[in-house]
This record gives C-alpha cells, structure tokens and sequence, in this order.
C-alpha cells in the first residue's frame, strides 16, 4: 500500500487528501525519503542554494501564540538595523560569495515603503537576488517592492485550517493571509510559504491539506518546519514530540507534489536533531539560508529557542555549511537561483 503510493506519487506527483494523510502517517519512512531525494536529483539536482538571512528587526505589531517575538513578549531585547547597517550586512554577505539575499523580520511599522524600496534598490546594485519576509503588506505595497527589485517573497500560511489560525494568529484574518499570497503571485513574485508541523490542535488531515493548498497556487519555495515551544509565549509548555520526523515527512511529500520547487532545510529542523539539516538535504531539500545578521543582534531574534549557530560569524557559518554539503556528495550551486529563470524558462 505505501509504497504504491510513494510510486504514485513520484510518478504523477498528484495524490488526494486520503492517501496524502496515509503517507504522513507511514512508519516506514526511509521509502519516502528515498523517493524524494531521487525525486529532487532528477529535478533541481545536487546543487544547494544558499540564502543570506539577514533578520533586521525583531519588532512586531502581531501577537502570534507561539512566537518568541509576539508584542506582548516584555522580556525580548528589541533591536532595528538601520538601513546601512543592512546594507553593510549584505554587502558583507556577498564578499562571502552569496548570490541572494533574504531580508527577515517582525512587523515592524517603522519601515515604511519608502525606506524599505530605498534598501531593495540599494541591495539589488550588488548583482544578487533579493527575498523578502516582513509579513502582510496591501498589495500597493508589494507592487513598490516588486517594482524596486524585490525578487521574492516568502509569507507562511503556517496552516491552512481556517479556525487554528485564527486562534494562534489573535487579530489575524486568514483569509486576508491567503489573499496576500495571491496578490503576490499575481505582481510576478517567486512566492513561498510553508507549514508550522506540530501546532497544538492541527492534525493530520489539515497538514494535508497544507499540501494541496501548495500544489494548488502553486508555491515556488515551501519551508516546512517544527513547531518549537517558546518559554515566554501561552504555548510554552506544548511537547515536541514526534515534530522532527513529521516535518521531514511533510518535506518529502512536497517533494514528490510539486518535483521543481525550492525547498529549504530549516535551521529550526537542526534546533531539534544535530543532523537535522543535513537529513532535511537528504529527504528532498535543496535550499539552506545560512544566519548573516551580526553576530550583537541574532540571539535576539528568537522566534523559537535553541537556535544553532547564535555566536558564530556569517563567516564561519558559510565555510561550515558548504562543507557539510560537501560531506553527503552535494555541492554548492554558485548561480543565483531563480526558481523561474533556472528551470520553468530553461
């Protein structure tokens, strides 16, 4: 039975909630893993991409329940890079050979669209592709940043049950979520969004559903992660679980579904397995967006605890990445990395 429906899978890339349900519950994973690393080989190849997160500012107007960084958390140190100190940190990013950005923060009002298209401008002179995810925007403004240069966009849905995002999003519409994702497609965007797996009250059912509503935009990067409790937020003492292998599941189907996307081994999957991002490479990835924020201001961009990699130098954490790349037979693409321009318009 599974493994019909792994074959089905790779071969047609189109399974319906029944059986996509079936396969996240499978025990016998590596058949799954198996496949979907065959799957990434034959589609985006050995190459991963390597993005240049830049967290800019922890700020954020929104009071998400499981988000280290939620308003209504007292004991976060606030911080806001100034529009050079995020310049300088890209073009520090570059000089360590990165070839895409991806500037990440709260829902910091502070950055209007004036001072946010003058970074994009700024950023997109040094020859690099350029991600953005600061949140839900109208869709002027994601027509300024697009217009400025802005390259991609990532916005998870996180989940797409309708009333669990509604309750762990308070103030949010998910509907207003969606439509984001859609006005962004629409601009001429690289659009992602992604999964949170393991939020209290989501079950299996609604994880597949997460995957058809991918398939069904269609997403050109999906970022499947762990849920990780933070101390200081009304989920604080929610398990962990089994977190780890269904999000690896998860991964790999999205995989076999949608066979030429992006796909990124989270940090937040090395949060919780030593190898976490190396067995994400394995089970379908082929993105991992290394940490370039300074070294002062990273451990305060906790949206989750127990991230990895908190006192290292941008440096050191792109030497070490490529070489545990290197370590499972993979290599590091030096291309930019459009998902359109190096497959759909090959």
């Amino acid at each position: 039975m599974i493994n019909s429906l792994v074959t089905k899978a790779a071969e047609t890339h189109t399974l319906n909630r029944e059986e996509l349900v079936s396969l996240l519950r499978i025990q016998e994973a590596p058949v799954l893993f198996e496949a979907a690393d065959r799957i990434r080989q034959q589609y985006v190849g050995d190459g991963v991409y390597l993005r240049a997160l830049i967290e800019f500012s922890n700020y954020c107007k929104n009071d998400c329940l499981y988000c280290g960084i939620r308003k209504s958390n007292l004991r976060v140190h606030r911080y806001r890079l100034t529009p050079e100190q995020i310049l300088q940190t890209a073009r520090q990013a570059v000089s360590y050979g990165y070839k895409t950005i991806v500037l990440q923060s709260g829902e910091d009002l502070w950055f209007n669209t004036d001072t946010l298209c003058y970074i994009i401008r700024e950023i997109k002179k040094l020859d690099v592709a350029l991600t953005l995810s600061i949140g839900e925007k109208s869709r002027e403004e994601y027509a300024a940043y697009r217009q400025a240069g802005a390259d991609r966009y990532l916005l998870r849905i996180e989940t797409t049950d309708k009333n669990l995002y509604e309750k762990l999003d308070p103030g949010l519409s998910w509907d207003r979520r969606v439509q984001c994702l859609y006005d962004l497609k629409e601009l001429g965007y690289e659009v992602g969004s992604g999964s949170l797996v393991g939020l209290p009250g989501q079950t299996v059912a609604s994880l597949a559903n997460d995957l058809l509503f991918f398939q069904k935009l269609p997403v050109d990067m999906a970022g499947i992660g762990p849920f990780i409790p933070h101390p200081q937020t009304p989920l604080a003492n929610e398990k962990t679980d089994g977190h780890f292998e269904l999000s690896l599941k998860m991964m790999a189907v999205m995989r076999l579904l949608l066979p030429d996307i992006n796909i990124p081994a989270t940090t937040a999957m090395e949060s919780l397995h030593p190898d976490g991002r190396l067995l994400a490479l394995k089970s379908g990835a082929n993105v991992v967006m290394p940490n370039a924020t300074d070294r002062e201001f990273r451990p305060f961009y906790e949206l989750y605890p127990g991230k990895i990699c908190l006192g290292d130098s941008a440096e050191k954490c792109r030497g070490c990445i490529e070489s545990k790349i290197k370590s499972i037979g993979r290599y590091v693409e030096n291309a930019k990395g459009f998902h359109g321009d190096y497959l759909k318009n090959k």
